[in-house]
This record gives C-alpha cells, structure tokens and sequence, in this order.
C-alpha cells in the first residue's frame, strides 16, 4: 500500500474515529473496494473546509494519472448518490485528472457522524488558524450539542485548552481578521481578551500589529490600561431645564452651537462656536459688540 506523503497531518482524534484517517485504513471483511462514478459524489455537507492548496492538489492529481489511487476514499450512501466521509482532497485530485470513478468503501454513517468527522477532518489541517480551530470546536458544541468537558474528553485535549481557544470568538470582528491573517499571535490575542475597555480592543490590536509589540510588553501594557480603567471618574452633572432651553435659544439667536456648563456652586461658562473670522464678526455684530471702535 503506498502511502500519501501530501495527506495532512493528524492530531488528537475523537475515540473511534481515528480509523477513518489512518492513511493505510484496513478494509473489513464484510466490506468491499468498489469504483464509484465521481459525478455520483459529493464533499460532506457539514465539511467547513471550503478550500485546498492548488499546487498540492495538482501535485496529487499528476500522481493519480501516473499510478492511480492507491487509497480508497471513505464514503457513504445519501438520497441522491453519496457523501464523502473521509478522502476528499484524493476525491478533488481524481476530478482534475480527469478520472471517471475512483476506489471507495461504503460506510454506514448517520447525521451526528457525519458532522464530527468533518469537524475532526478539518482540524487535521497543517495551516489551521487559531481562529479556525476555536470554530471547529464551537461547531462540535452548537452541532452536537456537548459541553466544553465532552469536546475535551472527545479530542484528548485539557477542558482549559479548548476553553481558551473558544474564548477567541468573543474578539471583535477586526481584530479577529488580523488573527485569522496571522499578523497577531494566539498568546497576543489571548492577552488582548484581559483588558477590561472591550470596545478599545480593535484599537490596541492595530497597535501590537503595527509597533511589533511582544505579548510581555502587551501584557504590560494592557495591566497599565486597566489600571486607568479603576480610577473612578467624575460624573457630568446633568444640565437643568433651564440650562438646556436657553442653549437652544442662544443656538437659534446666534445661528451656531452654544453649549453651557454649570458647576455644583452655581458658576459655569458659556461656549460659542464659529468656523470663521466672518463668522465671528458676525456673532459679535448681534451682541452688539464693534471691535474697529
């Protein structure tokens, strides 16, 4: 049996399911190697894998117009043809070398299968994100409905490990694309999740990115700005009625925003805008004020 050297990698499976990526997977006896039509073929429904690396998948291909496929894909039957359930990248090289069928065991598999072999599948990928990996494991949770401890236990990884990558899906929407871009780190994303300002995050974020700002230095740094964050701040007193009615009186009279500021002590001062000399000329003119005199 002749071994793929392009397949992915494997990490930590699910209990069971290791099998279906073995790269040598042992057929049983009741089951048998058959040639299934490509075009009576689908990519698994729940894959969240959308795309593959062109010059790897042309490499493939040229090896299965050579040699053909030496390892039979995993699928199963559907209502219209089948579903993939493990060799989809063997499945893609096999179309672009213009092949009519390829080698295939059918297995039986349900829905909730299905979905965990494609969410297993795609945390098999070598360029995975982190952001990447947390969906992968909220898609175990939301499709399967287990807890952070069953995704644990399934994977063979630590209830805190899953828990921090989860945690990256609660960044804003900019900073999560400079993580799934790769230009900011899981340890600096990690550290960005403590400052307690949520809304100044995208900011900072741009910051690390732009300055090369280590996570010891953004530790730092977003301890100093929670910090800030504790001192308590002074309260805007709230303008009475009679403050309010006469800013929108001297705003009609002046034909510019005024704005009045009271202190507790009963002083204050008053605030006119202009955006020009003639403006100004022009606001003094109604106070009655001629300043060539």
């Amino acid at each position: 049996m002749v071994r793929n050297s392009k397949e992915p990698k494997k990490r930590g499976l699910g209990r069971g399911l290791e099998a279906l990526f073995d790269e040598s997977p042992q057929v049983q006896e009741t089951e048998e190697i058959t040639e299934i039509p490509l075009d009576e073929i689908r990519p698994n429904p729940y894959q969240p894998r959308k795309t593959f690396d062109n010059k790897s998948l042309k490499e493939l291909s040229e090896s299965i117009k050579e040699n053909g496929v030496f390892q039979p894909i995993i699928i199963r039957k559907s209502v219209n043809g089948y579903e993939i359930i493990a060799g989809e990248r063997r499945f893609r090289a096999s179309k672009l070398a213009k092949k009519e069928t390829i080698p295939a065991i059918i297995r039986k598999f349900d829905e909730a299968q299905m979905m965990e072999v494609a969410v297993l599948e795609n945390l098999q990928r070598e360029d995975l994100t982190p952001l990447e990996e947390a969906q992968a494991y909220e898609m175990l949770q939301k499709n399967l409905g287990l807890t952070q401890a069953e995704v644990s236990k399934r994977l063979g990884k630590s209830r805190p490990y899953i828990a921090n990558y989860l945690r990256l899906l609660t960044l804003p929407q900019k900073t999560k694309r400079l993580l799934q871009r790769g230009e900011l780190s899981m340890g600096q994303a990690r550290t960005l999740l403590g400052l307690k300002d949520k809304d100044g995050i995208d900011d900072l974020a741009k910051k690390v990115v732009k300055n090369g700002i280590t996570v010891r230095q953004l530790e730092s740094l977003v301890a100093k700005l929670n910090e800030k964050e504790k001192k308590p701040k002074k309260k805007a007193i709230k303008k009475s009625a009679f403050i309010r009615a006469s800013e929108s009186q001297l705003t009609d009279k002046f034909g510019t925003s005024v704005n009045i500021t009271e202190s507790k002590k009963g002083n204050g001062h008053l605030a006119i805008d202009f955006a020009s000399t003639d403006e100004l000329n022009r606001i003094l003119d109604l106070l009655g004020i001629n300043l060539d005199k």
